[in-house]
């Protein structure tokens, strides 16, 4: 195994963990670098089982029997070991959940070959807290949807913190970043999709009546904290679909709302 030993936060060979806690610029250069962070064992492990590759490794020492197994399989990966204090000076935060990993971004599904087969899909339109697009993702890969697609303004699922709170689920659900929006919602009607928006509107339908049609095909678009769906998105849906409140609630978190209305809609074909 190809283990280093690290002795300085300036090593640049492990410029891919600097700043992790800095969200502008990684949400900048994770992409464009091609790779991104599984942060804590668990996740570490779900990624490789996808069939993502890993950059490097980067762990203290404490840390090395847990993934013995994981360093034999892949014995050319470089695995960096510190001591906590130069980790944390180097990422910007105090590591607790075992290992981390630099690993490859997989390539982009194709959005027809996506679509193929589909039955249920969320669309995500512009939500930009990963904490909400990682418990989304969770709650896709509990409920059985089959995909969910990204508008070009939405948080990035594979961002340490949505994969860490999708609990790595986020590398079994398929998913893509739509090119335009929201000219895409005619791609998906095309592909046979009704879609949904969850929107508090005037005409909107409750989730269980929308329930009881079980359409064939059904793309439930989720909209943005605070300001909620844009006017063009709502122009081009086919319908908006809500859910009931009580005791003077309006509405729930998108995260929250999104597994209500995940096992709601469920395809019951």
């Amino acid at each position: 195994m190809s283990f280093h030993h690290l002795e300085s936060a300036d090593d640049p060979r492990v410029a891919d963990y600097t700043r992790l806690t800095d969200v502008h610029l990684r949400k900048l250069r994770e992409p464009a670098e091609g790779m991104y962070i599984a942060e804590s064992s668990r996740v570490l492990r779900r990624a490789l089982a996808a069939g993502h590759r890993p950059r490097s490794f980067f762990l203290a020492e404490k840390w090395l029997p847990d993934l013995a197994d994981v360093f034999e399989q892949y014995p050319d990966v470089p695995a960096y070991i510190g001591s906590a204090a130069l980790l944390e000076e180097i990422t910007g935060f105090h590591l607790h959940r075992g290992a981390m990993a630099a690993m490859q971004r997989p390539a982009p599904v194709p959005l027809p070959e996506l679509l193929a087969g589909a039955r249920r899909i969320a669309v995500l339109e512009d939500i930009v807290d990963h904490t909400n697009v990682g418990a989304i993702f969770r709650s896709a890969a509990a409920l059985g949807l089959d995909a969910v697609l990204v508008t070009p303004r939405c948080g990035d699922p594979l961002y340490r913190r949505s994969v860490r709170v999708s609990m790595g689920t986020v590398f079994q659900v398929p998913w893509a970043r739509l090119e335009e929006w929201p000219g895409a919602l005619a791609v998906l009607q095309e592909h046979g999709f009704v879609v949904a928006a969850m929107e508090l509107t005037g005409d909107a339908v409750d989730v269980d009546v929308l329930a009881a049609r079980n359409p064939e095909k059904l793309a439930l678009v989720l909209g943005t904290e605070g300001a909620g769906m844009s006017e063009a998105t709502l122009a081009a849906v086919d319908l908006a679909v809500k859910i009931p409140m009580r005791a003077g609630v309006d509405s729930l978190n998108v995260a929250a709302a999104s597994a209500v209305a995940f096992w709601e809609l469920r395809n019951r074909g």
